[in-house]
């Protein structure tokens, strides 16, 4: 059986990716089960599998985003997050950054003896360096002063290459890799998605592809959900595929999406001679 893109497959992502050639995903940007959802709604997370099968069919030059946060049990934190990040290094990826994404708004909890958990760790791992990098960028305060003749270095304070001495610094920069954001009900505007218990803030989706890829590139999430991977994908006109364990939020994700394909000519179906497919499939004009 052949893939086909814009579609969402009602089955485990180790059966999707199976189906697909080698060297075919520009990016895959995902949050996976972990801990105690290790086998989700009944069906087993094997992560090792998952990595291996994503350095095959990740293309030379293309990232996987995996968001994934530990919990802690019996007073201890699980350490999750590195087991998976050592395992994508043991499938040949490299861990080529380590972000971390902040919630601005968690949700308040008794936290006993320690801090509130505000984050989750956003390793890119890559498969080779990466092909494609658009970094996001902001205003740089000191924008139009000239170098001066020393720098703050690793070590301390070191001199600067003659060459960059007097220098206009630039007017922007890159961000850094600490990404804040809002979680629940103002992290979408689709109210649909928040039948699922936990959505990817769009804005986290937007800027990953956004930095990874360009347009007309492949980005999967084996995780689906309730969609936000399809839907921040389609806006951005770049090709999509997911994959979704459970018909319950397949049949999320598909409502969701109707909502905003439809201006660009796009039907929703979700019937297929298989019965496990969920396919946005685009009308000829």
């Amino acid at each position: 059986m052949t893939i086909e893109l814009e579609n969402i497959y009602r089955e485990n992502c180790l059966e999707t990716m199976s189906r697909m050639p080698d060297d075919f995903l520009d990016m895959t940007i995902t949050s996976p089960p972990y801990d105690d959802l290790r086998d989700y709604n009944g069906y087993h997370f094997p992560v090792e599998e998952i990595a291996d099968l994503l350095y095959r069919k990740t293309k030379p030059g293309g990232v996987v985003i995996w968001v994934v946060a530990d919990r802690t049990v019996n007073g201890s934190e699980s350490l999750t997050s590195f087991q998976h990040a050592f395992e994508f290094r043991r499938a040949n990826f490299k861990v080529h950054d380590t972000m971390l994404y902040v919630k601005n708004n968690p949700i308040p909890s008794d936290c006993g003896k320690r801090y509130r958990q505000m984050f989750e760790y956003m390793f890119c791992f890559s498969k080779e360096q990466p092909k494609t990098f658009n970094p996001i960028t902001e205003p740089t305060k000191s924008a139009g002063q000239k170098i001066k003749a020393f720098r703050i270095t690793e070590s301390g304070r070191g001199n600067v290459p003659d060459e960059d001495i007097g220098r206009e610094i630039k007017s922007t920069r890159k961000v850094g890799n600490i990404f804040n954001y809002n979680v629940g009900t103002s992290s979408s505007r689709d109210k649909i998605a928040f039948e699922h218990p936990a959505i990817f803030p769009e804005r986290l989706v937007e800027d990953q592809i956004k930095s990874w890829t360009n347009p007309g590139d492949l980005v999967y999430d084996c995780f689906m959900g309730s969609g936000t991977t399809a839907k921040i994908a389609h806006l951005l006109k770049r090709r999509w595929i997911g994959s979704e364990i459970s018909q319950e939020y397949v049949d999320i994700a598909m409502r969701r999406l109707a909502d905003h394909v439809e201006h660009d000519k796009i039907l929703a179906s979700a019937t297929t001679k298989n019965g496990r497919k969920a396919s946005i499939s685009r009308l000829i004009n």
